[in-house]
């Protein structure tokens, strides 16, 4: 079977919306099926399956899971947003500002965009409707700043790729603190920008100012100092060397637990077990997906897919930007149609290569992949943070996305720095 048929056949069941893990699934099976001389028959599918998934680094994914549900539940996105709403609620699209730094916060605990846009958005979406802001204007903020929860670390996209690439993953966390923070800036400038020209109802925010002033910061900084502390505690014991970030995703579990259940107490201990299934139920269908892709992934070598779309690239290609730019309007594309996680595992050891002839280091490539991916997180027809978002508060997904296209348009400028300027990303990663 030729590797352009089996892609055709990919995308066509993609398209069609066949669910993303039977479309892998049977896409790995599919060359044997057709020539049973190809190598890789049933049982080489089902091997690679459970191989691939047989890792110790995967296991921080599901305990970062954990850990997002505990803090959504425990609600420290209130915190976080209260703190700083307390020192911008009087600026100019302060508040806004506010919903994008919390995300950057809570990014920095779940890892996962949708879980960021959920935790975030729940709390903040009636606030902002209540200061007068549009709601899909806000609704939008929400679902793409929701998309820094992949890039800030700890991040379930970096694991992934560090997985599917051998890329050191504590490199690829410590290389998406700049981007994550470029990002948010940008947003911020947009909701400046946004604000000045359509305005703000003054009164209602000044009223809201003075009601968090006189709780008092003293106050304000108690109630949010342990929720402050959650990325201190799991990004510092990986970066000093003291725990992996499967170890580091451990105690995040634990902490969480302790902040929500001993010091907030906005959580009971019989809340534990329910809160469990729901992280057992978002991952197993996540497994499957990832099982079924890194047996895709390895399908795809034997018809040497990543030799021949290498070629191509190059044979048509011959500069460092031009074939940059085409890697990520690839990326774009298969962010509007496919979920980041298998797409990492697919693509990353496919384009990698690529990307290392043209002297691109693999932890910036790793950035940018993410980045990419995050972006197709608000784009239809995937686009599940705008799903997530659009369950909130009922606005259409085909309104939100309109609404979003100015934040869309600054995570592409973004990009597009990111992806030139190696600097941004490996200053910190050394």
């Amino acid at each position: 079977m030729s590797s352009s048929l089996l892609i055709v056949i990919f995308v066509a069941m993609i398209v069609i919306s066949v669910p993303i893990g039977v479309t892998i699934a049977f896409s790995a099976f599919l060359p044997n099926l057709v020539d049973p001389s190809f190598p890789a028959d049933a049982q080489y599918v089902i091997r690679s399956m459970i191989g691939g998934v047989d890792s110790f680094p995967i296991l921080a994914i599901p305990l970062f899971i954990f850990s997002g549900i505990i803090m959504a539940r425990g609600g420290v996105s209130k915190k976080l947003f209260e703190t700083f709403a307390y020192f911008l609620g009087n600026k100019t699209a302060g508040m806004p500002a506010a919903v994008i730094i919390t995300s950057l916060f809570y990014g920095a605990i779940s890892g996962s965009s949708p879980a960021t846009t959920a935790a975030v958005g729940a709390m903040t979406i009636p606030l902002l409707t209540d200061l007068n802001y549009d709601k899909t204007y806000a609704t939008a903020i929400v679902a793409v700043s929701g998309g820094l929860g992949v890039i800030i670390p700890p991040s379930i996209p970096f694991i992934l790729f560090g997985m599917a690439t051998g890329t050191s993953v504590g490199k690829l966390f410590l290389a998406g603190i700049i981007p994550g923070i470029l990002i948010g800036l940008l947003l911020i400038a947009y909701v400046v920008i946004y604000a000045k020209v359509k305005g703000e109802d003054k009164e209602k925010l000044k009223a809201h100012y003075d009601e968090l002033h006189e709780r008092g910061f003293l106050k304000i900084f108690k109630d949010s100092f342990w929720a402050l502390l959650a990325p201190v505690i799991i990004l510092g014991s990986i970066y000093s060397g003291v725990a992996s970030p499967t170890e580091a995703a451990t105690i995040s579990v634990f902490y969480s637990l302790f902040v929500s259940i001993v010091i907030y107490k906005t959580l009971k201990v019989s809340e534990i077990v329910p809160m469990m299934k729901s992280a057992i139920h978002n991952y197993a269908t996540l497994l499957f997906i990832l099982a079924a892709a890194v047996a895709f992934g390895r399908v795809l070598s034997l018809l040497q897919v990543p030799q021949l779309l290498a070629a191509s690239i190059t044979s048509v290609f011959d500069s460092k930007i031009a074939i940059l730019l085409i890697i990520n309007l690839m990326l774009l594309f298969i962010g509007m149609i496919m979920d980041g996680g298998p797409a990492i595992l697919i693509l990353a050891p496919i384009l990698t290569p690529i990307a290392i002839t043209v002297g691109v280091d693999p932890v910036q490539f790793g950035i940018i992949m993410v980045t990419n991916l995050a972006i197709g997180f608000v784009t239809p027809p995937m686009g599940i943070n705008l799903f997530v978002a659009s369950s909130l508060t009922g606005v259409p997904v085909d309104k939100i996305a309109r609404q979003a296209v100015p934040l869309i348009i600054a995570f592409l400028m973004a990009l597009m720095l990111i992806t030139f300027i190696p600097p941004l990303s490996l200053f910190l990663a050394g």
